[in-house]
């Protein structure tokens, strides 16, 4: 696939926060691609890291087509943070000079990745022009992380978002609602706000679960093994989340799979989003969005 002359191999996704920014594929697929909710990368393609010559051969084409304007580079595909440090540097260095008004280089990055990198290179990354981290927390509680295969523990989680924030790099975390199902809801809730109140993120994300095709996470649901929360349950966990957070950052529920959206900044806006949050809750579970398995 091409777009303005630039190369693109396998799915290419992106949060929405970076729906206005030049993507340039620095990976192809996912080097973890074990996560059981996930059905981005299952069907292949198989991991691999572009050679730079030709990711800064995209940037230069884009450039062409685009002008020296763009202020915003995502760098996709899942978990571009594990390309060696070197060469993640030149194409932050690369993309600088080639874009002169450029606001902000932006890569996903799992805890694990990050935690192995450690503090000196992320360092080096962000001299070189990172700016910003899309990392999924999910959960913060070990057995729901351990069940959804996500690689990383609570502690590795706050380690990791203290060296990329300690670096000088945004950390966006995300939060999966309704990812520990029916008996572990209150885990899930605790565990997750003691990793984010410790590692204060500049931003908080929140998603709700939507069960994907071809996931082992659906089988799991198809067979009664794991149980989906209705929207009232969805929300409470909003709610307690919200409630319980002592952070300074911003959150945002940015994302189609929510039954509702908030947005503010913490802690001034908390009382806010609390009552819209209990707003709706008190709304019939008809009014909200039927649940059905997504795939995409």
């Amino acid at each position: 696939m091409e777009r303005y002359g630039l190369r693109y191999e396998g799915p290419i996704y992106r949060p929405p926060s970076e729906a206005q920014s030049l993507l340039i594929q620095a990976t192809i697929g996912c080097p973890w691609n074990k996560c059981t909710f996930c059905m981005v990368y299952k069907n292949g393609p198989r991991f691999s890291i572009r050679p730079v010559d030709d990711i800064k051969d995209d940037i230069t084409r884009a450039r062409k087509a685009l002008g020296i304007g763009v202020r915003m580079v995502f760098f996709p595909s899942g978990n571009t943070i594990i390309m060696k440090t070197g060469d993640l540097a030149e194409i932050c260095r690369f993309t600088k000079e080639t874009f002169p008004h450029l606001e902000r280089i932006t890569v996903y990055g799992s805890a694990q990745y990050v935690v192995r990198k450690g503090f000196d290179d992320m360092k080096s990354i962000a001299s070189a022009g990172l700016s910003r981290i899309h990392m999924g927390l999910e959960s913060g509680d070990a057995q729901v992380l351990e069940r959804m295969r996500k690689g990383s523990t609570p502690e590795q989680q706050v380690e990791a978002g203290r060296i990329i924030m300690d670096s000088g790099i945004e950390l966006s975390e995300y939060v999966v609602l309704g990812l520990g199902g029916k008996d572990r809801t209150k885990e899930h809730v605790s565990g997750t706000l003691d990793v984010l109140n410790r590692t204060d993120p500049d931003f908080i994300r929140l998603r709700t679960l939507l069960p994907k095709i071809n996931t082992p996470l659906l089988e799991d649901i198809d067979s009664g093994k794991f149980e989906l929360l209705s929207p009232h349950e969805v929300l409470r966990e909003t709610y307690d989340i919200i409630s319980g957070l002592d952070v300074t950052g911003l959150l945002i529920s940015d994302h189609y799979t929510n039954y509702i959206n908030v947005k503010g900044k913490m802690p001034e806006d908390k009382e806010r989003m609390l009552k819209d949050v209990w707003k709706a809750m008190k709304k019939p579970e008809t009014s909200f969005r039927k649940m059905y398995v997504g795939d995409e």
